[in-house]
């Protein structure tokens, strides 16, 4: 009796707080520690400084044409920067982004040129192509249990080969034709690499491509089933699955979306430019993943925003272009690039242990 005497206040409701004080399993922690806790938080001051620093030391900066410039390049890492953050929020790397993007240019370009077909036949092709080789790698990471690092390394150094190998064997040489000429250039041109004025200023459309994609990113995020499985397969895909949780089918989407970013960013490309250089793309794709790391993404899964790596982005076109306008030595951008990544990892790390701690 007197056990079960003893028991009962662990069962029953605990007393009410006292007047002025606060149950201590619902005290909101403060402002700024819950602040600290978005992910995306870090890099926005981050942005900024970069932004405030190059304003001063390069006085061209200021200049309307030089920031579309820059949002330019923002945009053209951005772009496939969030889908390959959403890919490591789930828990996995893609490392053949980069030359899936040439690849993805190199499939409509030659298949329109060679086979003299309207250029949206190209374009509707090298799309399929890209979500394959984007299925494909996701295939191999859930059916064989392989790291992602492994089996999207193995993709990267077929692309490489078979862009390369392929585009001679084909063209005769290491870039495509001009297709600037063939039928339904014009209209591709305007939807992948036009440019609109705003004030004077030439802005061009995968700016706002880049924002449509990085709103559309957060909504799914946040506010879709799927996003919830996106973090739920990266924290702990046993657990996941345990509840529920399409794991497979989610990784295997994931890589799919890289594949559609690459497609996009390669169709830019290619209408930028009318031809497109075979062995472009190499090394892309650690920009990519640092755009996405210093966005706030966690190696380890689990943890990050799509709003993160479009600031993520923007500091490195902000850094890339800065320092041309500032008259320095290009050769500094890869330091740069070193410092941001090893800060932000850095940063993420200090946030993280701050937002937690009590």
């Amino acid at each position: 009796m007197s056990m079960t005497r003893q028991a009962e206040p662990a069962v029953g409701t605990p007393p009410a707080p006292g007047p002025g004080q606060r149950d201590g399993r619902t005290a909101e922690r403060p402002l700024v520690l819950r602040m600290l806790a978005r992910p995306e938080v870090g890099v926005f001051l981050g942005a900024v400084a970069v932004l405030v620093f190059f304003l001063v030391a390069a006085p061209a900066v200021r200049q309307g044409s030089s920031m579309a410039t820059v949002l330019y390049q923002s945009s053209t890492i951005g772009i496939m920067a969030l889908p390959v953050a959403l890919l490591m929020i789930g828990g996995e790397f893609d490392l053949s982004s980069g030359v899936a993007v040439v690849s993805s240019a190199l499939t409509a370009s030659m298949l329109s040129y060679q086979l003299t077909l309207n250029i949206w036949m190209g374009v509707i092709v090298a799309l399929v192509v890209s979500l394959a080789i984007g299925a494909f790698n996701g295939w191999m990471v859930v059916r064989t249990g392989l790291p992602s690092f492994l089996v999207t390394l193995g993709t990267f150094l077929i692309l490489q080969g078979v862009n390369l190998a392929v585009t001679k064997m084909v063209t005769g040489n290491v870039a495509t034709d001009d297709i600037s000429t063939m039928d339904g250039f014009d209209q591709a041109k305007a939807i992948f690499a036009s440019s609109f004025d705003v004030g004077g200023v030439q802005v061009k459309i995968t700016v706002v491509w880049w924002l449509v994609f990085a709103a559309l990113a957060t909504w799914v995020l946040l506010r879709t089933k799927y996003g919830n499985w996106i973090f739920a397969v990266g924290g702990n895909k046993d657990s996941a699955r345990a509840v529920g949780v399409p794991v497979n089918l989610t990784k295997i989407t994931l890589f799919m979306a890289v594949g559609f970013g690459a497609w996009f960013v390669g169709m830019h490309q290619l209408f930028s430019f009318n031809t497109v250089q075979s062995g472009e793309g190499v090394g892309q794709e650690l920009i990519y993943i640092a755009a996405a790391v210093i966005g706030g993404c966690l190696l380890t899964g689990g943890y990050g925003s799509a709003i993160g790596p479009v600031f993520g982005a923007f500091m490195f076109g902000m850094v890339n272009q800065g320092i041309v306008y500032a008259g320095w030595n290009p050769d500094w951008f890869k330091a740069f690039l070193g410092v941001m990544l090893l800060g932000a990892v850095l940063i993420n790390l200090w946030v993280q242990r701050t937002a937690t701690r009590r």
